[in-house]
């Protein structure tokens, strides 16, 4: 929203019902120097800017005056300011123009400057409007995400837990027919349920609304045990998972089920793109994330005074299938981008893992050419 009000080459400053200001554009705060307030937190629009009552402007405003033009004299400078208030925010909206004298000018040239400024308060007006319809339509896409899939989650953990009960021959005795079709709805079962979870957890992030549980953990018992629950996956499939987990990897602070949650779209996509007969490998351990600064030493003094131990971890997942061509190695992480068109999935498993790894402050980056496989690391600092 900064951004943009920058980019409008008229000073407009936005504050709340009781003149607080909330926003201002480049050309504003300059208009708000002028008249001696540096800091707009420290200025009101109504009662240090227009120098009236909040009362009065707001009862002629919601009478129903679309706009208020009101006159403002600072020293040698005047200003012709135009007030409005949108009611659906509560927000009152204030442009300002330099008032150019009648004898500067010929009267058709003081015309078509009018027109032109009027055409482009309009603009700017409808502007703002589709940026705030934009972040409404916005909003409400991620609510009713969030809102179908926590009413899908119930009903569909009842009918997979039948579909265990079932498989068990608790019931009774199932053919071999019979197996074949429960273990196929099963499976098409847990891929709707991860797509539910999926949307939930980006639901989550889009709202702001992730909180990190932050604790001493073993990340090895970690991804140890996230393999363990993909391994029916793998097997299903005809792929195999090679796990390898350094032993010298220490414990440290982080979120177990966040990291657990980003390793696990990782695989997901990699056993999604891996054919029958292919090999998945998740590898862990400990690595020196050498960060770069602005003031670069030379080699040899970095080597002399380089940390006795690894500041971080390195997770990664490489698979032998039909890899990623280096145009797309930026945009698999963005929401809804998915390369291979033929292969299932909603395009976000990337762009949680990626919003999960910055979380902990890590880093997550992708190598891969085209039918060559891909391998995805991520890393995670020890000492948060």
């Amino acid at each position: 929203m900064q951004t943009l009000l920058n980019c409008v080459d008229q000073a407009l400053l936005v504050s709340d019902r009781t003149g607080r200001i909330i926003l201002a554009n480049l050309k504003g705060r300059e208009y708000l120097t002028t008249l001696g307030h540096p800091d707009s937190r420290e200025v009101n629009l109504i009662s240090d800017v227009l120098k009236t009552q909040s009362e009065a402007l707001l009862e002629k405003l919601e009478a129903g005056s679309a706009e208020v033009r009101l006159e403002i004299v600072s020293g040698s400078n005047k200003f012709l300011t135009t007030v409005q208030w949108m009611s659906e925010q509560e927000w009152v909206v204030l442009q300002i123009d330099p008032v150019v004298a009648q004898s500067s000018a010929d009267a058709a040239t003081q015309l078509t400057v009018q027109e032109l400024l009027q055409e482009r308060e309009i603009t700017y007006r409808n502007l703002l409007a589709a940026y705030l319809k934009l972040q409404e339509v916005n909003r409400q896409k991620t609510v009713f995400l969030a809102s179908a899939a926590h009413e899908l989650k119930t009903p569909l953990a009842v009918i997979k837990g039948y579909y265990d009960l079932l498989l068990t021959g608790s019931l009774g005795r199932l053919t071999e027919k019979q197996k074949d079709i429960l273990e196929e709805s099963k499976e098409s079962c847990e891929r709707l349920v991860r797509l539910v979870s999926m949307f939930l957890n980006y639901s989550a992030l889009e709202s702001g609304k992730l909180v990190l549980q932050l604790r001493e953990n073993d990340l090895r018992d970690c991804l140890d045990e996230m393999a363990k629950r993909w391994s029916e996956a793998f097997q299903r499939k005809g792929v195999r998972l090679d796990v390898n987990l350094d032993p010298s990897i220490p414990s440290f602070r982080f979120d177990y089920q966040k990291v657990q949650q980003a390793a696990a779209n990782l695989l997901d996509n990699s056993l999604k793109h891996t054919p029958s007969g292919g090999t998945v490998t998740l590898v862990a351990k400990p690595h020196f994330w050498e960060r770069r600064v602005a003031e670069v030493a030379p080699a040899q003094e970095r080597r002399r005074f380089r940390l006795p131990r690894p500041n971080s971890v390195e997770v990664s997942v490489s698979d032998s299938g039909s890899g990623i061509a280096p145009e797309h190695h930026q945009e698999i992480f963005e929401d809804f981008v998915r390369v291979d068109r033929n292969t299932s999935g909603m395009g976000l498993g990337l762009a949680i893992a990626k919003r999960l790894v910055q979380a902990h402050r890590g880093k997550i980056w992708v190598e891969s050419e085209a039918r060559r496989g891909s391998t995805f690391h991520f890393l995670l600092p020890i000492e948060q």
